[in-house]
């Protein structure tokens, strides 16, 4: 049985039609696919920490995987569901300056790669390091300190041997003045007569010649009461 020429016609045009769809929905569906592309990386400061931070623009929200590495060493895994605006996790990590980082993506069965590239940290820290302050030298104009202290002048220097008070006599020195009954002071200092010698001599001399006198007149009227 042959088939109409317009029969023919029309199963041509829904052919070309289904075709254009089915174009069409693998297009839109790649168009919404998730994609390595959609990723990005960049390492920056928070404050004085380090971070590097991923973002997913993925449209279609496939949850995925996001794995930091430096070298062989795991930084940190976290889950993250994008957006056409963008999604942004953050790593903490006290990156050096001019180090490059490898990042992976895993989401689904769609992407299971590393950003191309990685990620390089920029040429300076976050915190810079602080430069130790030079201890200043003594100059040759500064003397140097003496080992012993130096008396100032007002500040008489301590006697080594103490001076005596002038109420301690010293052993063997005469005293200056006894006190004598007549109130006067005498000089035992002083080893010959006083001025007062003569006098008291003169009177001893005549107190003699008086007792003397005194006895023979005595003796002369006992011879006389003797002869009568």
């Amino acid at each position: 049985m042959s088939i109409s020429l317009r029969t023919a016609r029309s199963v041509r045009i829904l052919g070309v039609a289904s075709a254009s769809a089915a174009l069409a929905l693998g297009v839109a569906g790649n168009a919404f696919a998730c994609n390595i592309s959609e990723f990005s990386a960049v390492a920056k400061c928070d404050g004085e920490k380090g971070v590097i931070s991923v973002t997913d623009k993925d449209p279609s929200g496939t949850p995925a995987t996001v794995t930091v590495f430096l070298g062989d060493k795991l930084i940190g895994t976290q889950d993250v569901v994008g957006s056409r605006e963008g999604v942004t996790v953050d790593f903490a990590e006290d990156w050096a300056p001019n180090t490059t980082y490898r990042v992976h993506v895993k989401a689904g069965r769609q992407v299971d790669e590393d950003i191309k590239s990685g990620v390089t940290t920029p040429d300076e820290a976050c915190t810079p390091e602080s430069t130790p302050t030079p201890t200043p030298t003594p100059s040759a104009s500064q003397p140097e300190e003496s080992a012993t202290p130096t008396p100032s002048a007002s500040e008489p220097e301590e006697s080594a041997t103490p001076t005596p008070s002038a109420s301690e006599s010293t052993p063997g020195a005469p005293a200056s003045s006894v006190p004598t009954p007549a109130g006067g002071s005498s000089n035992l200092a002083e080893t010959g007569a006083s001025s007062n010698t003569g006098v008291i001599a003169g009177i001893a001399a005549a107190l003699v010649v008086v007792g003397g006198g005194a006895v023979f007149f005595g003796l002369r009227r006992r011879g006389a009461s003797s002869n009568s």
